[in-house]
């Protein structure tokens, strides 16, 4: 279920804005690492919570969000806190019609201008390949999987143009039919336990090299 955000916060910038405050009063840690997305973001720190008890890894994933929501936020939720790194992992939901339809190239338009908007103040980022899935529990019949393999090119594409470090969850994570096998998901969408097993140590041989 997408997390709801009002007209007036369409971008939801009062879901971390009290832990933003907290986190720019205290010493900034050069090493530190932002993870930006939706759900799959989200629920990484409830599900392997251990994952984040690193302190320099700061999770600000919000359910059900597109990227023009994650973009309209990355200033308060990036920007802000100064980090070394940003890890941006979005697209899901643009793909599901979370916020009505979307092409492929305007989402990957979105996130480049995410990578440009980390990189002009002086933050690495690394771009995330989508999740594999061959249909959306909330939003049904839309037969993403297609789809997803061709964003995830354009992804790649840009990566490998500009220099940026592209971890590929998908081609770890996708089974025979290009979908999110059971014993990685609970529903086809989401990683439980084993599937941010196998997503930790890729973004982490990423990070190891920036």
């Amino acid at each position: 279920m997408p997390e709801r955000s009002s007209l007036a916060d369409f971008p939801n910038l009062n879901k971390y804005q009290s832990q933003n405050i907290w986190l720019q009063n205290q010493p900034l840690d050069p090493t530190r690492v932002v993870f930006i997305g939706d759900s799959i973001t989200a629920f990484w720190s409830a599900v392997m919570p251990e994952y984040f008890q690193n302190s320099r890894y700061i999770n600000r994933g919000i359910s059900g969000q597109t990227t023009p929501q994650i973009y309209l936020r990355f200033t308060a939720d990036v920007l802000a806190l100064k980090p070394a790194v940003v890890v941006i992992l979005a697209g899901t939901n643009d793909l599901a019609g979370n916020t009505g339809p979307a092409t492929i190239k305007t989402i990957s338009e979105t996130i480049f201008d995410m990578v440009e908007l980390a990189q002009n103040h002086g933050i690495k980022a690394i771009m995330c390949s989508v999740l594999p899935a061959i249909d959306f529990p909330w939003s049904p019949n839309q037969n993403p999987a297609a789809r997803i393999i061709a964003l995830n090119a354009l992804l790649l594409n840009y990566a490998t143009t500009h220099g940026i470090a592209f971890v590929d969850y998908h081609s770890a994570m996708a089974d025979t039919q290009n979908g999110l096998p059971k014993i990685y998901s609970y529903d086809g969408v989401h990683p439980n336990k084993k599937g941010y097993q196998i997503m930790a140590p890729i973004v982490d041989q990423a990070l190891a090299g920036c």
